[in-house]
């Protein structure tokens, strides 16, 4: 029986958007139930958050960012740090929490108290910058997490994948002269927030270590399924992370009112197949999920279930990864472009 940790704070739902807002608590109470389904009695295995310490936050994040964030603290109307982006009273106290979720999921990966992780962090993370806010995100939670496994836990290679629409230019910035974190994404592109260009590889000692494939609007599964068997699962098992984590975006589904691309909610399994197959083979099965986007309610719930299914070998989800069908035209050029100039780091 494979054991998954779970976090799902009420505390992140202390983050109280503007009216209308497509990033609100709706996201995580159309995901609380699926914790609850009796298929996974005994196989979930629920932990407590913990805000995290300023030393996990200043390891991605200047000091005195954190401290204009920290004097937002109980504002009395929701206002606006960038024009995406809000701050409610609570928020301060949710993206710590947040922060600090991601960072006990690794520590209980780590430790052996489960098998892998599924953290439903809110506000979301990636897009988060040293010293701004951006999209949606004020604390980068996954590179919170990343250098925790670095710094305090002494990982040499982890693996950061990132399957949001968007690009994730915080996590990308935060790492992009280091090689003890790889990060890769596959994203819409040109989109928000404009980063993410293929030939964007890394720097210095990192050079290399920052794998980017940007595709145009209405890619879906074949595409997305073609790019982990050819790109991202022959460099990641050359890189043989000792942990892998997962900034899981669900606004690639096909329904998003944010997004542009069409993958289904079985897709999101298929990838979810690939990378555990991949974690059992290079890292004793570590792997940690942690929720990025995701807007269309009944998708998201649906997307998040199919992930769950796959860390506990429920049903369906058993099913192999390999696409049905080759990549379109598009997925096949943006596949060969990224080989090409991963070519010089990486064997293929």
């Amino acid at each position: 029986m494979r054991r998954v940790g779970t976090c799902l704070d009420r505390r992140f739902l202390k983050h109280i958007p503007p009216e209308a807002h497509p990033e609100n608590p709706g996201r995580l109470e159309v995901i609380t139930p699926l914790l609850a389904r009796p298929q996974y009695a005994g196989t979930l295995l629920p932990f407590p958050a913990k805000a995290a310490l300023f030393r996990d936050l200043t390891r991605i994040h200047d000091r005195a960012y954190l401290d204009r964030l920290a004097e937002t603290a109980g504002t009395e109307t929701p206002v606006f740090m960038d024009p995406d982006t809000y701050i409610s009273a609570g928020s301060w106290e949710a993206a710590r929490y947040a922060a600090g979720a991601t960072v006990v999921a690794i520590d209980g990966l780590l430790d052996g108290a489960f098998d892998s992780a599924f953290v439903f962090p809110r506000p979301p993370g990636h897009h988060a910058e040293i010293d701004r806010t951006c999209g949606f995100c004020l604390i980068n939670n996954v590179a919170v997490a990343a250098a925790h496994a670095t710094a305090e836990r002494a990982l040499s290679r982890v693996l950061v994948l990132d399957w949001d629409i968007h690009h994730g230019n915080g996590t990308q910035h935060s790492f992009y002269d280091r090689r003890d974190v790889l990060y890769m994404s596959l994203h819409q592109h040109p989109y928000f927030p404009g980063t993410g260009a293929v030939g964007e590889t890394g720097t210095g000692e990192g050079k290399g270590f920052n794998v980017n494939v940007p595709l145009p609007a209405g890619r879906g599964d074949r595409d997305y399924l073609a790019i982990f068997r050819d790109v991202f699962l022959p460099i990641a098992l050359q890189y043989r992370p000792e942990l892998i984590l997962v900034s899981a975006g669900f606004d690639p589904y096909y329904l998003d009112p944010l997004g542009g691309m069409k993958v289904t909610a079985e897709g999101f399994g298929r990838m979810t197949r690939a990378l555990v197959d991949l974690a059992d083979e290079v890292c004793a099965g570590r792997i940690a999920f942690v929720l990025e986007g995701g807007y269309h309610l009944e998708g998201l719930r649906d997307s998040v279930r199919w992930v769950l299914d796959v860390l506990t070998d429920e049903g369906a989800a058993r099913r192999a990864i390999d696409p049905l069908e080759p990549p379109t035209p598009e997925g096949k050029a943006a596949i060969e472009m990224a080989r090409s100039v991963q070519s010089e780091f990486w064997r293929f």
